[in-house]
């Protein structure tokens, strides 16, 4: 059994009888490609392999288009599914539903759609699931290996910049991996505050991924995370996901003044798109970072298209 198909039998796993059987039933050949599971109340169960979406027949037979016969998951299968994903204790990831996502065993990544509770402006809960996200979580070891030695020694901190999709958490995670390890450098002390537990896929305490020799803050925000690390751990360098917010440009300043070399994610289709976003203008102004991987689209996860200096804005190699 392949580590892709181990990866979407766990995710399938996660579903309820009916819609699991269904989703099992995808020719062994075609799951190792499938990045998403979609389950919407009342209609067709979705799967997506990052260049198309495919809809399934009961026997497994795949269409590319929503016909008559595509399996369509009901109301009950999707609150079934919800129900098994929080281990059917919902009370006890009250938190994270609020947010928009669970963390699931296997470290996959669950998207959810429903009904907003809100007290006083703010969402504190979420009623009536309507449909359900799963991304399926794969490590892939050594994908960052000959990134880094490319950029090692650094000369300071690494944005990967890419699409939804395009393989940004999943070179994060390698990058831990080999940092932490030493390979392609030299053992630096890695701490990963891994605030939706997509990079350890941490359940229950125990990471599902290979994170090397890295302290796991899991769960953390990323502003208690860094203060913890900074305070407790000594990093040398500290690797979080998706930056996007005016306190993350904040917080990835305060970790540079900190000495540590900063690693992280940021939405961007493109280069130039990243530097109009206003956020990236103060990221580059906090000194934080030097250098942008761009990565190519969904198509293509992992596959960097360039690597640009962002003090100077000049290519450093494109392949």
């Amino acid at each position: 059994m392949s580590e892709q198909y181990s990866s979407y039998a766990s995710a399938a796993e996660m579903l309820c009888d009916e819609v699991k059987k269904v989703v099992m039933s995808l020719a062994e050949s075609k799951q190792e490609a499938i990045q998403e599971i979609r389950l919407r109340s009342g209609k067709p169960l979705a799967l997506t392999d990052g260049t198309a979406t495919l809809f399934l027949e009961e026997n497994g037979r795949v269409l590319y288009s929503a016909g008559e016969k595509v399996f369509c998951t009901a109301q009950r299968q999707v609150y079934d599914t919800f129900r098994r994903l929080c281990g059917y204790a919902v009370y006890s990831v009250e938190n994270e539903i609020k947010n928009g996502y669970l963390t699931v065993r296997g470290g996959h990544r669950v998207g959810l759609c429903g009904t907003a509770v809100l007290t006083e402006g703010k969402v504190t809960a979420m009623s009536d699931i309507s449909s359900l996200n799963i991304r399926i979580a794969r490590q892939k070891t050594g994908v960052a290996e000959a990134l880094i030695h490319q950029l090692y020694p650094f000369k300071g901190g690494v944005l990967v910049v890419g699409e939804p999709s395009s393989g940004k958490t999943t070179l994060l995670r390698d990058m831990a991996r080999c940092l932490s390890l030493g390979i392609g450098c030299r053992m630096m002390r890695t701490t990963v505050i891994d605030e939706r537990g997509e990079l350890s896929g941490t359940y229950h305490g125990i990471a599902a991924n290979d994170l090397g020799l890295c302290d796991i803050l899991n769960g953390y925000p990323k502003g208690e995370g860094l203060q913890q690390a900074i305070r407790a751990l000594s990093p040398q360098v500290i690797i979080c996901d998706e930056l996007g917010t005016e306190e993350d440009v904040r917080l990835a300043e305060q970790g540079f003044h900190a000495g540590a070399v900063m690693i992280a994610s940021i939405h961007a289709p493109d280069y130039t798109s990243l530097l109009k976003r206003t956020q990236m203008q103060k990221l580059l102004h906090s000194g934080a970072f030097h250098t942008a991987v761009i990565l190519q689209s969904s198509d293509r996860p992992c596959s960097i298209a360039a690597i640009q200096t962002l003090s100077e804005g000049a290519m450093l190699c494109c392949t």
